[in-house]
C-alpha cells in the first residue's frame, strides 16, 4: 500500500444472489424446488480506485449502480467476491440510520454501544460522553429508549457518535440528508473542522451541492463500473448530462409504445 493513501481498491467486483421465489418452510424446499431458482447480481465489477490520507473524495450515481455496497466492503460489513481492499487507520462510519442501536435501550445506552463498536473503551466513552450528548441536541431525550426517536434524532445520535471517535476515515452514505436545516448546516461545518483536522473522508450522496462543498474527488458509479473520476464539478455535469439523455430516451420509449397501443386499437 502507498504511503500516501488511506484507502486502495483494486479490481474489487462483488455479486449477491437474488431469489426469485424462495420457500420459507423445509415442507416447501423438499416439494417446491422450483421456487428455489435464483439469480446473480452483479453490483461491482473489477473497480479500482485510490483515497489519500485526508483526502475527502465523494461518490456519486443512480441507486443501485453499488455505491453503498462499496461503503459496506470499506468497513468489511461484507466481502469482495475478488480484488483486495486495503485500508489503513480507525473507520467509522455512517451507512444506515440507526444501524447498531437498540430500539429497547436508551440513548445514553447506545452511545456506549456504538461507540464500542468503533473501538473505544469505557474510559474514552467517559471522557467524551457530555461532547456526544450536547452535540446530538437530544439532552432531554437521552435516557428515551431510542424507539420512541423520530429519524432525525437517530441521525443527530448517530453523526455525534460517530464524529467524536478520532477516526483516521469517515464513512458516510447519505444520512446527511436527514434532520432539519439548522442541524444539517451544523454537520457541514463540523464536517469541514474535521475535513481540515486531516481526517479522510468519503461521502456517497445525491446532492451535488454536498459533493461539491465538501469533496476534493469525485467518482461517478455506473453499472457496477467507475466510468469517470475528477473534480466534483466536473464529474456532477458529466453525470447530469447522462440523467438527461436517459430521460429522454425513456419518454422517447414510452411515447413509441403508446403510439403502437394506439395502432393496433384501431
Amino acid at each position: 500500500m502507498k504511503e500516501e493513501n488511506a484507502i486502495e481498491v483494486k479490481d474489487v467486483s462483488k455479486s449477491f444472489i437474488v431469489f426469485k421465489d424462495r420457500g420459507t418452510t423445509l415442507k416447501e424446499l423438499l416439494l417446491f424446488k422450483n421456487r428455489r431458482e435464483y439469480a446473480e447480481r452483479k453490483v461491482l465489477e473489477n473497480i479500482s480506485f485510490e483515497v489519500k490520507k485526508g483526502e475527502t473524495v465523494g461518490l456519486v450515481g443512480q441507486n443501485g449502480c453499488g455505491k453503498s455496497t462499496t461503503l459496506k466492503l470499506l468497513t468489511k460489513i461484507i466481502y469482495p467476491d475478488s480484488g483486495s481492499i486495503e485500508v489503513r487507520g480507525r473507520v467509522s462510519s455512517l451507512l444506515e440510520l440507526g444501524a447498531g442501536f437498540h430500539p429497547d435501550m436508551t440513548g445514553r445506552e447506545n452511545i456506549y454501544i456504538n461507540a464500542s463498536i468503533f473501538g473505544l473503551k469505557k474510559k474514552e466513552i467517559d471522557k467524551r460522553l457530555k461532547t456526544i450528548i450536547q452535540f446530538s441536541e437530544l439532552e432531554d431525550f437521552i435516557d428515551n429508549p431510542v424507539r420512541t426517536y423520530s429519524s432525525g434524532m437517530y441521525m443527530r445520535l448517530a453523526f455525534a457518535v460517530a464524529i467524536n471517535v478520532d477516526a483516521d476515515i469517515l464513512l458516510i452514505d447519505e444520512i446527511l440528508s436527514v434532520g432539519d436545516a439548522g442541524f444539517r448546516q451544523k454537520c457541514y461545518e463540523k464536517m469541514q473542522e474535521i475535513k481540515e483536522k486531516g481526517t479522510t473522508i468519503v461521502l456517497v450522496s445525491h446532492s451535488t451541492d454536498q459533493v461539491e462543498e465538501l469533496c476534493d474527488r469525485c467518482y461517478w458509479i455506473n453499472n457496477g463500473r467507475i466510468v469517470m473520476e475528477g473534480k466534483p464539478e466536473e464529474v456532477d455535469e458529466a453525470y447530469y448530462e447522462y440523467l438527461e439523455a436517459e430521460r429522454e430516451r425513456i419518454e422517447e420509449k414510452e411515447r413509441n409504445a403508446e403510439i403502437e397501443n394506439q395502432g393496433s386499437n384501431q
